[in-house]
């Protein structure tokens, strides 16, 4: 059975940082692309950053290039994201997912197989 489970948010002042974690089980980790994607009340879920099954590429939104960082730990079925300066635009439920693809390109969210139920991430002014 695929689990994918994510933590890690929480409330955070803007231009504050949070580390997200996304653990992943019952599948083969280390040959899937790792996205994370975002969606706030209101609007259509977003890509925020994928990466490749081996790590040599990624990809962010230009909303949160230089502030996020996404990096994902092979033997530890993990994957991460940093994120930095955070702003109140950045508060959404914050979701992990495993999927097919991941390049230059914004990852589709159709490509994206394995979902986690997500983790709330609040920025105040």
């Amino acid at each position: 059975q695929v689990q994918v489970v994510e933590s890690g948010g929480g409330l955070v002042q803007a231009g504050g940082s949070l580390r997200l974690s996304c653990t992943a089980s019952g599948l083969t980790f280390h040959d899937l692309h790792m996205g994370w994607f975002r969606q706030a009340p209101g609007k259509e879920r977003e890509a925020v950053s994928c990466i490749s099954w081996s790590g040599d590429s990624t990809y962010y939104a230009d909303s949160v290039k230089g502030r996020f960082t996404i990096s994902r730990d092979n033997a530890k079925n993990t994957l991460y994201l940093q994120m930095n300066s955070l702003k109140p635009e950045d508060t959404a439920m914050y979701y992990c997912a495993a999927g097919l693809s991941c390049s230059v390109k914004a990852p589709r969210i159709l490509e994206y197989k394995y979902w986690g139920q997500g983790t709330q991430v609040t920025v105040s002014s």
